[in-house]
């Protein structure tokens, strides 16, 4: 394969994952509105996990191929990206408000599933077992919220009507479901291309996979959350803004790596580089996010800028090492000395006296 057709397909291949995300959300999003779920909960299922389909199709296709580097980096950075400029681009456009759920129950779960996947993933490899595991926390978190949603049904009820949205027909629920089933068919295709032309440019240039999959296809497949968060901010739908990137994280962790390595006919091998760095600061920024949204339940503007100056620090961090660029060590020194400590003191300063102003 010539390196111009496989910049053709990694281009076509997300082309066609954003179209294909853009338009299960659409549809998914749909659907949930006709049921009458909180915006809240959609960002956290509907819309977080539709977003997150690209990931999934991407990371099972590459298990499936025996491209496990891919696959767990691609879950990894997806995760990281996320968070780090996702959010901070979002909370640039405008300070974003946080549920009280998400402070007390989804971002906690977050931070469970990310130290869960860094034990699992320390022996060296994810086994049917580490996966399966991983699979049923979600199938649980799903359960609950499910429970949760059927219990402030009449609430939502009593919501929706005063909105004045529309009846929803037999004809329109079809095309919700055709929209569905229209970009199931595009990221279907979008996967098998984005993963060839990824796996092709890393061999030509002589870069490890995992890089590749912590940054071309990670920030790819993590388009339709970009689009979906961004514009949600900026159209005042917060809730749906952040549950997004929680939900979607979630869904990253239990759901595709757990997918990933039933379907995988060998266990899932993680690279000692992913468990020395790449594990533990996906875990970080997973913490990193509790005193942020606990500081008044608003993502401020300098919490996005800082969010997004981590994100580029750590893109160049790794783009530095693939290319054996010198000051690496001196750069990560400098980051895991003073840099990434005061910034810990400093969001714990903050969540202190939120959490004294709150009291009674």
């Amino acid at each position: 394969m010539t390196l111009s057709w496989a910049f053709l397909l990694l281009a076509a291949g997300l082309v066609l994952l954003v179209g294909g995300g853009e338009l299960l959300v659409r549809g998914a999003t749909g659907l949930a509105t006709a049921m009458r779920i909180s915006p809240l909960v959609i960002g956290l299922t509907v819309v977080a996990f539709g977003t997150s389909s690209p990931e999934l199709a991407v990371s099972v296709t590459s298990a499936f191929a025996g491209q496990a580097d891919v696959a767990v980096g691609n879950v990894i950075g997806s995760n990281i990206f996320n968070v780090l400029f996702i959010l901070g681009v979002s909370a640039l456009i405008t300070p974003l408000s946080v549920s009280a759920r998400l402070v007390r129950l989804d971002v906690p779960l977050m931070i469970l599933a990310s130290v869960g996947l860094w034990a699992f993933a320390s022996s060296g490899t994810l086994g049917r077992f580490e996966c399966a595991a991983l699979l049923s926390g979600l199938i649980a978190y799903l359960g609950w919220t499910v429970v949760q949603s059927r219990r402030d049904a009449a609430t939502m009820a009593e919501e929706t009507a005063a909105s004045g949205m529309p009846t929803w027909t037999a004809w329109s629920l079809c095309g919700q479901i055709a929209l569905i089933v229209g970009g199931l068919a595009l990221l279907t295709f979008g996967s098998n291309w984005l993963v060839r032309g990824a796996v092709e440019l890393a061999r030509f240039w002589g870069v490890s996979e995992l890089i590749i999959g912590l940054t071309i296809v990670a920030v790819g497949t993590s388009l339709p959350e970009v689009a979906t968060s961004i514009l949600a901010a900026v159209r005042g739908q917060r809730d749906i803004a952040v549950g997004n990137i929680v939900g979607s994280n979630l869904f990253n962790i239990l759901g595709i790596l757990g997918i990933a390595g039933l379907v995988s006919r060998t266990p899932i091998t993680v690279l000692d580089a992913a468990i020395r760095f790449d594990l533990p600061v996906m875990t970080a920024v997973a913490v990193a996010c509790l005193p942020i949204f606990f500081t008044g339940h608003v993502i401020a503007r300098w919490e996005g800028a800082l969010f997004l100056g981590y994100y580029f620090a750590y893109t160049g961090w790794l783009i530095a090492t693939a290319m054996g660029l010198g000051g690496t060590r001196t750069f990560g020194l400098v980051m895991v000395v003073f840099v990434i400590p005061l910034t810990v003191v400093t969001l714990v300063v903050s969540a202190v006296r939120a959490w004294r102003t709150e009291k009674p």
